[in-house]
């Protein structure tokens, strides 16, 4: 059976939020604008729209370098690489990406997302990219089953906030993208949950005036995030949040596992 290709680029719109439970309550909650963007049409990608470009300047553009290697070489490469590494076959998939565009020329993205989609339009493979302020990143690698609703689990072995430490273990939950894109991540410790972030973000279709829409109601949502990031870094210190030193990264890519753990604790993930 085969699958109805999607659209080379398509916008997925809607809200993050972020909620650490322990040792005290803080929360965010921002809008957030994503592409979805066909790592094998990116000569279509770069047509669809005049405020759109694929490697050079526009009002929205997407780089090869500010992902994967983060060198401008082939992001189907290197994550073929990443599957195969983790024992996870992805022949014949569609590599699609789930990532913030730059905007005029400017972007940070704390998470990427490859989706490695079989012809019938099953998911086979996800890779989640974790970058943070210092410059770093780290993939956790996982297989698919190819259900509505995904669930992996992940040691973090990645430094992404001073006000964590490396320690506790990733879950997550996705429902790959389709009319809607929803994901929770949450942090379980030996005492329980300490941290959810959700997303819950609306498929729109990527042309002129969705992307002049979205300047519109979102102007430079990428400077926004990062800004928003240290301002709650700021009043994490303020209430009293332990300072972690970015430890040395021990490795660029591990393998999350099928599933979550039985022993793990539940917690209601952040109202919107």
């Amino acid at each position: 059976m085969t699958h109805a290709d999607p659209a080379p680029l398509e916008i997925y719109a809607g809200r993050t939020v972020h909620e650490r439970r322990a040792p005290f309550s803080h929360r965010m909650s921002y809008r957030l604008a994503l592409i979805l963007i066909d790592l094998d049409r990116l000569d279509a990608v770069g047509r669809i729209s005049r405020l759109f470009s694929v490697e050079r300047f526009n009002l929205y553009s997407f780089r090869a370098r500010d992902h994967g290697p983060r060198d401008g070489s082939s992001l189907r490469a290197w994550a073929e690489a990443r599957f195969a590494e983790a024992g996870v076959d992805i022949d014949g998939c569609r590599l699609r990406l789930l990532c913030s565009p730059r905007v005029l020329g400017y972007v940070f993205n704390p998470l990427s997302i490859y989706f490695a989609e079989a012809p019938d339009g099953s998911l086979r493979g996800v890779i989640y990219q974790v970058h943070n302020t210092f410059g770093d990143a780290h993939a956790y690698v996982a297989a698919a089953s190819g259900a509505a609703v995904e669930r992996q689990s992940a040691d973090k072995v990645f430094h992404v906030s001073p006000f964590f430490d490396v320690g506790g273990r990733y879950e997550f939950t996705l429902r790959p993208p389709g009319e809607r894109f929803t994901l929770s991540i949450l942090k379980q410790r030996e005492a329980g949950p300490d941290f959810v972030a959700t997303m819950k973000l609306k498929r729109a279709p990527a042309n002129n005036g969705a992307f002049a829409r979205l300047f519109a109601s979102q102007p430079f949502s990428t400077l926004k995030t990062i800004t928003a990031i240290h301002f709650e870094a700021l009043k994490l210190w303020i209430k009293g949040a332990r300072y972690h030193p970015r430890p040395e990264p021990i490795s660029k890519t591990s393998v999350a596992q099928p599933g979550h753990r039985k022993d793990s604790k539940p917690l209601v993930a952040p109202a919107e």
